[in-house]
């Protein structure tokens, strides 16, 4: 009778392991999520990419959209609701430019073991406030930190919206311009979504990746477009 007891809490314990462990996988997983659609990245042969800045608006707007216009080039900017209603005008002028914007939540909580009502709040107020800043388009949502499980999913799906994650994040793994420079170029291709956090930046580092980006990718006969355009081309 012990070595059944044993045995149970031995199999309870990994079916345990294993259940968590899928979950983290599950959470953190860039290209799968249990329902709706999700992208990080599409199959194409035009040399063509998405910049993807998460966060904000804050003051820095104004030079990144100076950096994208010197290179002609179009992004995808993923507010968040609270920085929408600091700084209007700086959503305004981000749509007023032609970008796509995205929903990356009121707060920027991270959405797992959060209600439904959280989750559905979250998300149907910053979409409000896109739209009462004048964006006219889809907006498209990116989870805070990529983390999903189970209620987000379906509630993005239940209202038609799609997920957007990235293939290449530089700010993860590496801390200095050239390091993050070096990175993103070895590893671009067609197709590729970036993502970036400028709005924060205080240094003026991070606005040297983005202008560094361009420049380099620029020469390599890549262009620079949104999602949306992106998603057309699969």
């Amino acid at each position: 009778m012990r070595k059944k007891t044993y045995l149970k809490i031995l199999l309870s314990l990994l079916l345990l392991c294993l259940l968590l462990f899928g979950s983290y996988e599950l959470m953190n997983a860039r290209s799968y999520q249990l329902f709706g659609n999700i992208t990080n990245s599409i199959e194409t042969d035009e040399k063509v990419v998405a910049l993807t800045f998460d966060d904000g608006p804050t003051k820095n707007v104004e030079q990144v959209l100076h950096l994208l216009e010197q290179y002609n080039a179009k992004a995808t900017f993923f507010l968040i609701g609270q920085d929408i209603e600091k700084f209007p005008e700086e959503t305004k002028a981000i749509i007023e430019a032609d970008h796509q914007v995205g929903n990356h939540t009121f707060s920027h909580a991270r959405m797992i073991f959060k209600s439904p009502t959280f989750i559905k709040e979250e998300i149907d107020k910053t979409d409000e406030l896109i739209h009462e800043a004048g964006y006219k388009g889809e907006i498209d949502f990116r989870p805070p930190n990529g983390k999903k499980l189970v209620f987000l999913p379906y509630y993005l799906k239940l209202q038609e919206k799609e997920t957007i994650t990235w293939n290449i994040e530089p700010d993860t793994f590496f801390t200095t311009p050239e390091e993050k420079i070096d990175y993103v170029l070895e590893a671009i291709h067609p197709g590729s979504i970036i993502l970036l956090h400028p709005m924060y930046d205080q240094s003026g580092d991070e606005l040297q990746v983005i202008e560094e980006i361009l420049k380099a990718l620029t020469k390599e006969g890549y262009r620079f477009i949104t999602v949306d355009d992106l998603q057309t081309l699969e």
